[in-house]
C-alpha cells in the first residue's frame, strides 16, 4: 500500500510542478516580450504583475466548456487530455539529482521518445474532432512538423547514446560528473571526469556533440510548436490552429502541455549534452569545487538553472525571429538538419572506436 501511496504523491507533485512552471513560464514570456517590444507587460495584478497569470488561470477555470454541435464529442473531450498526459508522463524518467528520479528506467531515453509520440494522436484527435477547417489544417501541419523533426532530433540524441553506451538517463548524468578512477575505467569514457565541471560534459568530451546539441535544440523548438516553427498555430492564417474550438479547462490543458513540453525538451538537452545535475565548477588542485557542489540539493539547483536558461532562450527566440514558411520548415529539416545529425551519428561511432 505504501508503494502506491508514494507513487501517487510523486504523480501529484509532478502535476503541481507542471502547473507552477506554466504560471511562471507565461509570466516570464509576457515580461520578456514586453521588454523586447519596449512595453511594460503585466503591472497591475500583484507586485510587478506577478499575480496576473494566476488571475488569468482562475478566470479560465470558470469559463464555460463549450462543445461545438457538429464536433465528435468523444474525440473533442479526450484530445486535450491525451496531449497533456503524454507530455506529463515524460517527466517520469527524468533524473533530478544523484539518486533522485521519479522512476528508475534503464531505457529512459527510449521511453521519453515513445511517450511523447502519443501527443501526435491527441493533436490529430483535436483537429478532426473539432470539425473545423482551421483546426484540421493546424493539426495536419503540426503532425507533419513533429514527425519530420523527430528524425534529426533522434539522430542527435543517438550520437550521445553511442558515446555513453547507455539509454539510462541517470547513468548518462553520472558519466558527466566527478567519478572514481574505477568507474571511469569500467565505463571506458574519456578520463577527464576526475576534474569535473565543464570538461566532463558531453559537449566538451566529444566536441562534435556541440553540433548535435544545436540540431536537437532547433528540432525541439519545432516539436514544441514554438516560434519560428509555430506554423500550426499561425494566428494570421489559422486563428489558433488545432485548438481553435477549445475553451475553459480544455484550452488550459493544451497550453499546460505546451509549457510543460518547453521544460521537458530543455531538460533532456541538459541531461544529454550539458552535464545534467552535475556542477559546472571543476576541481583545481586542492580546491575541490566540483566535490563541494555535488549532492541532492546542489543537483536540483544545477539542473533547474541550466534548464531554465534554455527555456529563456526559447522565449527569447520566439519574440526575435519571424515565422518560417512551410516549405522553409521542411527544407531545413530534411536538407540541413537530418544530414548533419546523421553525420554526427557517424562521427560518434568513429569517436567511440578510435578516440575512446
Amino acid at each position: 500500500m505504501s508503494f502506491y501511496i508514494t507513487y501517487i504523491i510523486v504523480a501529484i507533485g509532478l502535476f503541481a510542478f507542471a502547473a507552477l512552471f506554466a504560471l511562471f513560464g507565461v509570466y516570464a514570456e509576457r515580461k520578456v516580450s514586453a521588454y523586447i517590444q519596449d512595453r511594460l507587460g503585466p503591472t497591475e495584478t500583484g507586485k510587478f504583475g506577478l499575480l496576473q497569470t494566476l488571475a488569468d488561470a482562475l478566470k479560465l477555470l470558470q469559463k464555460e466548456s463549450i462543445i461545438p454541435q457538429a464536433a465528435d464529442k468523444v474525440l473533442f473531450v479526450l484530445a486535450p487530455i491525451i496531449i497533456f498526459v503524454s507530455v506529463y508522463m515524460g517527466f517520469a524518467c527524468m533524473p533530478w539529482a544523484p539518486g533522485l528520479a521519479s522512476s528508475k528506467i534503464n531505457l529512459g531515453l527510449y521511453y521519453f521518445f515513445a511517450i511523447l509520440s502519443i501527443e501526435v494522436l491527441g493533436i490529430i484527435m483535436a483537429g478532426w474532432g473539432s470539425n473545423n477547417k482551421y483546426s484540421m489544417l493546424g493539426a495536419i501541419r503540426s503532425v507533419a512538423q513533429i514527425i519530420s523533426y523527430e528524425i534529426p532530433a533522434g539522430f542527435a540524441l543517438i550520437s550521445v547514446v553511442m558515446i555513453s553506451q547507455t539509454l539510462d538517463l541517470q547513468e548518462i548524468s553520472m558519466q558527466q560528473g566527478v567519478l572514481s578512477a574505477e568507474k571511469v575505467k569500467f565505463l571506458g569514457i574519456w578520463d577527464v571526469t576526475h576534474v569535473g565541471g565543464l570538461l566532463s560534459w558531453n559537449v566538451f568530451k566529444a566536441p562534435h556533440l556541440i553540433v548535435a546539441f544545436v540540431i536537437y535544440f532547433i528540432s525541439s523548438l519545432a516539436e514544441s510548436n514554438r516560434a519560428p516553427f509555430d506554423i500550426p498555430e499561425a494566428e494570421s492564417e489559422l486563428v489558433a490552429g488545432f485548438h481553435t474550438e477549445f475553451t475553459g479547462m480544455k484550452f488550459g490543458f493544451v497550453f499546460l502541455a505546451e509549457y510543460s513540453m518547453m521544460f521537458l525538451v530543455s531538460m533532456i538537452a541538459v541531461i544529454l549534452f550539458l552535464g545534467a545535475w552535475n556542477t559546472m565548477l571543476p576541481n583545481m588542485g586542492s580546491v575541490k569545487l566540483a566535490d563541494w557542489t555535488t549532492g541532492t540539493v546542489w543537483g536540483i539547483i544545477w539542473i533547474f538553472l541550466k534548464t531554465l536558461i534554455l527555456v529563456g532562450v526559447q522565449i527569447w527566440i520566439r519574440w526575435t525571429l519571424p515565422r518560417l514558411r512551410v516549405d522553409q520548415l521542411m527544407d531545413l529539416c530534411w536538407k540541413v538538419l537530418t544530414p548533419l545529425a546523421f553525420l554526427c551519428m557517424i562521427i560518434s561511432g568513429i569517436w567511440r572506436l578510435w578516440v575512446m
